[in-house]
């Protein structure tokens, strides 16, 4: 099915289904009409010699610089050149293809000023695949994401290079073979394509859709564990979590009580403490945090998404022009900053739960690092070494890039949100988050393999414990974990424990 662009109704999950799965796209009637109504406007205002930022002047500290008619001609060009100025790796596909597809929105308010044929080039893109070659550093995430957008905008001019079925090629060549005509750039066009936060918010999107997903696997992970500790369970009735009124703790609280139901710690058959460490009873306070925190950074996000992050802003109906700093990524930064600090918190105590496993002194019965042979054997107490070093570079990691500022452009960009640095540092720390959570939930299943004998798991648990068993063997003589490791990581990053635990006992959320 064909998502049709509006301008106003973009969600994360649709930009996942567009830039990771390959959704076709279209632009709504309406918003072509408000497209050509806004260039018709700035035409006019064009062949009136009006001054316009970026249309009709150099742009950051030469904003004062008046061009001629014919250095209005070559500007976007120039500007495009200039500003296409990014280093490094390539950014994944997905990303990229995220952004345009954020521009494209940002284009369907009909605000921003540029051709029709720009957008529409854009949307073949998106549906023929072609994907410009971005290197992912470069933007300070102000003036919007200028160096990797620019990069995307080479195209427009068959320049550059892009990835098309499979292979990176110039652009020129990616362009002719899926048929796409290459439009050139006139007055505006080139500004307008690259003047938003768009990469970073694409990023951040995708980051939100996977980090929902994993928090629901600390969850199971969590839930796992209580298991294998045998926790008292009364810390999880939703009543407790009711009165504070706080609505992630609320979902937390609840999907463990559905993971673990059905079982003998549930059911109240299991001898249990009066009151657990906080590692363990705190769990629905703290990952609900996290599930809060998310729920605001996406609301920021999908606002970011749906408005017109752009510069010049044009008002058709007013034959108005606007010069700001809607481009500017610090409201999209500052929620994702704290985002990344979650994942971190989250996974800080997802390692204090797998310290209890290991700890004979804190783990009700279980063997010395879940091992029948300890002594000749170590079990798991070099998985906590791994997993306490992920945790380090994640605690390094979160520090918030949104206060790092550093002056640009002469002093005219003095302020910037350096919010591709949090889009970036935020995919590292996710990418530790998979494999400390992995670490957990292996063993947790290890913990699980001693105690079956004494009693009964929840339903959702017992999933988990078996989805695991597909992939990890319990752990009966010691042999090297780096492939168990490894391969927990991938489990928690593919989300197939949460897919057949959900097959079970419903959904999380």
């Amino acid at each position: 099915m064909t998502l049709t662009i509006t301008g106003k109704d973009l969600t994360i999950e649709k930009v996942v289904a567009v830039a990771r799965n390959n959704q076709k796209v279209e632009l709504h009637p309406d918003a072509v009409k408000r497209i050509n109504k806004c260039r018709a406007m700035l035409e006019e205002k064009i062949e009136a010699h009006e001054i316009m930022y970026g249309v009709n002047t150099g742009i950051g500290e030469f904003s004062e610089v008046v061009l001629s008619d014919e250095q209005v001609k070559d500007f976007q060009k120039y500007l495009i050149y200039n500003h296409a100025a990014g280093i490094g790796d390539p950014a994944p596909i997905e990303y990229v293809r995220g952004a345009m597809l954020g521009r494209i929105n940002v284009h369907a308010n009909g605000h921003s000023g540029n051709r029709l044929v720009i957008t529409q080039t854009l949307v073949e893109m998106l549906n023929k695949g072609v994907t410009p070659f971005v290197c992912q550093k470069g933007s300070v995430g102000a003036s919007g994401d200028l160096a990797p957008m620019s990069q995307i905008a080479l195209l427009m001019m068959g320049e550059g290079k892009a990835y098309y079925q499979g292979e990176l090629m110039p652009g020129k060549e990616a362009m002719e073979k899926a048929g796409i005509p290459i439009p050139g750039l006139e007055a505006r066009d080139g500004l307008a394509t690259i003047n938003g936060s768009n990469v970073l918010t694409a990023m951040s999107a995708i980051l939100l859709y996977d980090t929902n997903k994993w928090l629901k696997q600390a969850e199971i992970g969590a839930a796992m564990s209580l298991e294998a500790l045998k926790a008292n369970m009364k810390p999880y009735t939703a009543k407790l979590h009711e009165v504070r009124g706080f609505k992630g703790a609320v979902r937390s609280a609840n999907a463990i009580n559905k993971l673990v139901a059905g079982g003998d710690l549930k059911e109240g058959k299991v001898k249990c403490k009066v009151q657990d460490a906080y590692s363990m009873r705190s769990t629905p306070q703290v990952i609900g945090a996290a599930h809060d925190a998310l729920a605001y950074a996406r609301s920021q996000v999908e606002i970011e998404l749906n408005g017109v992050g752009d510069n010049p802003i044009f008002f058709p109906d007013e034959k108005l022009q606007l010069s700001g700093a809607n481009f500017q990524g610090t409201p999209v930064a500052v929620p994702m900053d704290m985002v990344g600090s979650c994942i971190t918190m989250v996974s800080v105590m997802s390692e204090r739960r797998m310290n209890r496993l290991n700890h004979p002194a804190l783990n009700v019965g279980l063997p010395s690092f879940l091992t029948k042979g300890a002594g000749m054997f170590s079990g798991l107490m070099l998985s906590q070494y791994t997993a306490d070093m992920q945790i380090v570079e994640q605690r390094i990691l979160s520090t918030p890039a949104s206060i790092q500022s550093i002056p640009a452009a002469a002093d005219q960009e003095d302020f910037v949100s350096m919010g591709m640095n949090t889009a970036i540092k935020n995919f590292q720390i996710l990418d530790n988050a998979y494999g400390i959570l992995g670490i957990e939930i292996m063993a947790a299943a290890q913990a699980l393999d001693f105690r079956k004998e004494e009693y009964s798991f929840g339903k959702g648990v017992q999933k988990a414990w078996e989805t695991v068993r597909k992939h990890v063997d319990f752990l009966d003589v010691d042999r090297p974990l780096y492939d168990d490791h490894t391969n927990m990581k991938a489990l928690i990053k593919s989300a197939e424990i949460l897919d057949e635990v959900e097959k079970t006992v419903g959904s999380l959320e």
